[in-house]
């Protein structure tokens, strides 16, 4: 039963209140008049393909942006500087979306990647990716974008709580439940048309934002040479590009690991891609890519450079950035307490706005939030509905489909809230950073097989699944191990390396677990660095792709016709020139012409 309360300001004043309420009364009215185009499958979880490519592109970089972002981009900014921004230039991939994938995805008329999968290989295939990617969407892209959001609460909102019975709940926890709720209402109701419309104002409220963060930020700090001065003290640990001895950012993995993971993501997640899939024709679909690229250029500006900044204020005694704590006790790095990344972009907000600009820039962080979790949402919904659902029951009624769609969404905001409490034990290390390990391990395979499949007519269906399979299996061990050594559950075996790692304050063994496995093989495997597994994991998918295909009969002509470069038919080829013309060539060497110059840039920027 509620008992008690309390929804105190704040940080916030009224005139953020106001600005926070207009945005959710206006995305009440879209879901509203969403809700009521939906009349088929393709009107629910792809808009009736019928959206142009401006409100596409707003929505892949919408879809892409959420909280975790915001919050955990702004935090890998004030503990690793620029190591991080190779994500945040995957604009390059885009183009590879747009020019390579999409011609392939969109003419077959598939609602998911998994089918496109069936349609290359086979229905095995198909349940491979459909599962892991439903699995991973819940451990992953939900818990991690609630995680963020529920630490904005956190900070702005301190006062928050609410008691039930004998137990009090602080604002970390109300603002997680509340934003997944909400998100669910309207993805349930409002299908993908709702999603694409609303990441297009949010994407307007994001990039608004976050410009004034990092405006008012670099004001007080005195401009962005004073940012260089103070940066260049931690050259060694900020620079973009760091030696191959780096234990975490070393420049031979991240030029490994960064494109697999972006290609994974970026060019065959169903969360990203099904927004292309909604476009009108192919034209709106490649272009809605490009203008998709040119926004991606700028998160390096307006969410990492951030972290930056308020590092670069805390030093100076502007503002005050807690220091981190896992399960009550302060995280040490070499005897010395560490920052805590995810509350610098909250800090920021609350102690450099002022009132309205204030509810703008959470209205932002609500609205990446919120345009993450509603983009999942319905991705889960569409992979549960057409590749388990409509497999299974192949005559279901278009009616029957999108209540399927509606009960699966509402099932992955269950499974959202339950895996809340296992996120702040997760999340320690480093937000950002937890998600780029995670999906290290999930992108190989996948890439491995949607790039070989696309470009060799030899690779079949049994080497697809067993690359599948055998990739899954290792990565998640790899990633089971990392975590267990992450945890200290896990310890080495060898008492030089253990004395070395306690004396580093690495390991606490007074906090030890009793039954904790000592073992310097097992330890080694979870701590090598996830760049350079992320490489091996890819070589080793390759390997078994092209081996088991090689050893087994090559697939039909009929069976890959129109689904490779080498197999596409002349009707397709000429379908595909027509689709674009100089301003698509113009818009691809602008995106590509940015990313070469922000990476020439910040080579060199503390030098």
């Amino acid at each position: 039963m509620l008992e008690h309360l309390i929804l105190a300001q704040g940080s916030l004043a009224t005139l953020d209140w106001v600005v926070i309420g207009v945005y959710f009364a206006a995305l009440v009215a879209v879901v509203w008049w969403s809700s009521r185009q939906q009349q088929t499958s393709a009107d629910y979880f792809l808009a009736g393909r019928n959206v142009g490519w401006f409100v596409i592109g707003a929505s892949l970089f919408a879809s892409n942006i959420g909280s975790e972002h915001v919050v955990g981009l702004a935090g890998q900014g004030t503990s690793d500087g620029m190591a991080m921004a190779h994500w945040e230039l995957h604009a390059w991939v885009m183009i590879m979306l747009a020019w390579v994938f999409v011609p392939f995805y969109y003419r077959s008329g598939v609602y998911t990647m998994p089918e496109f999968l069936d349609r290359r290989f086979n229905s095995t295939a198909r349940w491979i990716l459909s599962v892991v990617s439903l699995v991973a969407y819940v451990f992953t892209k939900v818990s991690v974008t609630v995680y963020a959001g529920a630490k904005v609460f956190e900070t702005l909102l301190p006062d928050l709580s609410i008691t039930i019975g004998s137990h009090a709940y602080g604002p970390f926890w109300i603002g997680a439940i509340i934003t997944v709720v909400l998100t669910g209402v309207y993805t349930v109701f409002g299908g993908l048309r709702a999603v694409l419309y609303t990441d297009s104002a949010q994407t307007l409220i994001l990039l608004t934002g976050s410009f004034f963060i990092t405006w008012f930020g670099l004001t007080k700090l005195g401009g962005w040479g004073e940012l260089q001065e103070i940066c260049r003290a931690k050259a060694d640990s900020f620079a973009l590009w760091r030696p191959n001895s780096d234990p975490d950012f070393p420049w031979l993995g991240i030029l490994i690991a960064s494109p697999i993971i972006g290609i994974w993501y970026w060019c065959t997640d169903q969360y990203i891609v099904q927004r292309t899939l909604a476009a009108k024709n192919l034209k709106a679909c490649r272009r809605g890519a490009i203008w998709g690229g040119f926004l991606k250029v700028w998160p390096v500006m307006i969410f990492l450079v951030p972290g930056l900044i308020g590092y670069a204020l805390h030093v100076k005694g502007e503002i005050t950035i807690p220091d981190k704590m896992v399960n009550g006790e302060y995280v040490l790095v070499d005897g010395q307490r560490v920052l805590d990344g995810d509350q610098v972009f909250p800090t920021m907000v609350a102690n450099l706005l002022p009132a309205g600009l204030r509810g703008l820039v959470v209205g932002g962080l609500l609205a990446a939030l919120m345009s993450s979790l509603s983009s999942l949402f319905n991705s889960c919904a569409s992979l549960f509905t057409i590749d388990i659902y409509k497999k299974l029951h192949p005559d279901a009624s278009e009616k029957l489909l999108v209540n399927v769609g509606r009960v699966a969404t509402t099932l992955i905001v269950t499974l959202g809230l339950f895996w809340i409490p296992i996120m702040p034990k997760i999340a320690g290390g480093g937000l950002y950073k937890y998600l780029q390990s995670v999906q290290g391990y999930l992108a190989p395979p996948i890439t491995a097989v949607f790039l070989l499949g696309l470009f060799c007519k030899r690779i079949n269906a049994k080497g697809a699944v067993a690359g599948l399979s055998i990739g899954f299996i290792v990565g998640m061990a790899k990633l089971t191990i990392q975590g267990l050594v992450g945890a200290f559950k896990i310890i080495p075996a060898s008492q030089e390396t253990l004395d070395s790692l306690v004396a580093a304050g690495t390991i606490n063994l007074n906090t030890l677990a009793e039954n904790v496995i000592r073992s310097d093989l097992l330890y080694a495997i979870g701590d090598y660095n996830f760049l350079f597994a992320s490489g091996w994991l890819l070589a080793l998918s390759v390997v078994v792709v092209v081996g088991v295909s090689l050893v087994t009969p090559k697939p039909s002509d009929a069976q890959i016709i129109g689904l490779t470069y080498a197999t596409a038919t002349d009707e397709q080829k000429q379908e595909n020139r027509a689709s674009w013309n100089k301003w698509d060539v113009i818009g691809t060497a602008v995106v590509l012409g940015l990313v070469l110059g922000f990476y020439l840039y910040f080579s060199f920027w503390l030098n």
